[in-house]
């Protein structure tokens, strides 16, 4: 069972940072792509970056120039770094790992972490 622990959420101020971490396990992690993508309260989830394999990145308009997203294929971890966080930044934030076979797409998700950005 592939399993994609996330941690690093919290409740923050606006303007601060925080920095997510999505632990693998039982997938050959340098052979996947990884993503993370948030879901606020009666939103549709919706991405936020994505990491390739050969570590090109693309992130959401709304994040780009204050989130970072970045993997250590040796510790099976993928980072986001989120700062100058905003109040619309609140959601849930999931780990995604994503790979291509054929036809086919296997997709995994994490649990999920909560971001909270209020005074």
């Amino acid at each position: 069972q592939v399993q994609l622990l996330e941690s690093g959420g919290g409740l923050v101020q606006p303007g601060g940072s925080l920095r997510l971490s999505c632990a693998a396990s039982r997938i050959i992690f340098s052979l996947y792509n990884m993503g993370w993508y948030r879901q606020a309260p009666g939103k549709e989830r919706e991405l936020v970056a994505t990491i390739t394999t050969l570590v090109s990145t693309n992130y959401a308009d709304s994040v780009k120039g204050r989130f970072t997203i970045s993997r250590d294929n040796a510790k099976n971890t993928v980072y986001l770094q989120m700062n100058s966080l905003k109040p619309e930044d609140t959601a849930v934030y999931y780990c995604n790992a994503q790979q291509q076979r054929g036809w086919e797409r296997y997709d995994y998700w994490g649990q999920g972490t909560q971001v909270t950005v209020s005074s």
